[in-house]
């Protein structure tokens, strides 16, 4: 009833909200996707995104849609595996960026080991720069990271709004500097912070620097500061600053899907967990998991 094709496009129109960006995901023409998506809501008899000129959103059928979706390509892909008698095995070097410690990553990884028990997965989490840095050293052969949009690097995932976070305690004195909580260099999201407020002449000063995003979610919820963030992973205790507060726009930022240049092995079972992470993306977004969700898994640090 419902084609797998259709089913993936569907998956990558979810999860980008956008037509064009899941057509360059997908290597197809902005049309096709279109049509794909009209005939799987002819197929499910439900209209499944509403959508105009500047937005795309899913209806209440298409939220519904995601988990039925997701289930049968899991399971499309295991009898494909099993009865072409394809295997995918080798070491598998992944690194996750801190900002999914609190996702639902570890499920997507689960899943991901129960279907290919041959693979040796090894995780590291790790600031987006520093992956960037040891994909390109030969150490990673997958990663699932920050970038900033107009970084050529890497398959979207999905793009999200930066904001700024804190307590709902904190307030910010007008004309005092204010207090930032951030990751070391290279962390994306301190430049981009740093950078806002340097162009709006705004002071500034740190009160917290960790490597660790547990780290400075503690230091946040203590009111000690404000720290920028991905939207759609505001940590639990933490609420955007007001706009009263005058701090300037952060932009947007990308989580992407970059690969290592390691043939072999690697590259089959790289391809295999990018697959399952762009198919299970928008699980990354929906719930968070309690603190140290991806810490016993860990290699690398």
């Amino acid at each position: 009833m419902y084609d797998p094709t259709h089913l993936r496009t569907f998956l990558a129109v979810a999860q980008t909200l956008s037509f064009t960006q899941a057509a360059r995901r997908l290597g197809l023409r902005q049309s096709t996707v279109s049509q794909h998506v009209r005939r799987l809501e002819d197929a499910a008899g439900r209209r499944l995104f509403l959508r105009d000129t500047h937005t795309v959103e899913l209806t209440e059928d298409g939220e519904a849609m995601l988990g039925f979706a997701r289930r049968l390509l899991e399971v499309h892909e295991q009898a494909t595996a099993f009865f072409t008698g394809t295997r995918v095995r080798g070491r598998l070097r992944f690194g996750a960026s801190e900002d999914f410690v609190l996702t639902r990553l570890p499920e997507i990884l689960e899943g991901f080991r129960h279907d290919h028990p041959e693979v040796d997965l090894e995780l590291t989490v790790e600031l987006s720069g520093t992956l960037h840095e040891q994909l390109a050293a030969g150490k990673l052969d997958l990663v699932l990271a920050k970038r900033r949009p107009e970084d050529p690097r890497g398959e979207l995932v999905w793009r999200d709004d930066l904001v700024w976070i804190g307590s709902g305690r904190l307030r910010l004195e007008a004309g005092r500097p204010v207090p930032l909580i951030v990751y070391p260099p290279p962390g994306i999201t301190r430049a981009r912070a740093l950078e806002v407020l340097e162009e709006q002449g705004r002071p500034w000063r740190i009160v917290c620097t960790s490597g660790s995003l547990n780290g400075l979610i503690a230091a946040a919820r203590a009111g000690l500061g404000v720290m920028a963030h991905s939207r759609r992973l505001i940590p639990p205790g933490l609420l955007r600053v007001p706009e009263r507060a005058g701090l300037p726009e952060l932009g947007r930022v990308d989580f992407v899907l970059v690969h290592g240049r390691r043939p072999g092995a690697a590259q089959g079972a790289a391809d295999a967990l990018a697959a399952a992470i762009l198919a299970g993306g928008d699980r990354l977004r929906a719930g968070q998991r309690q603190a140290g969700g991806l810490r016993g898994q860990e290699h690398g640090r």
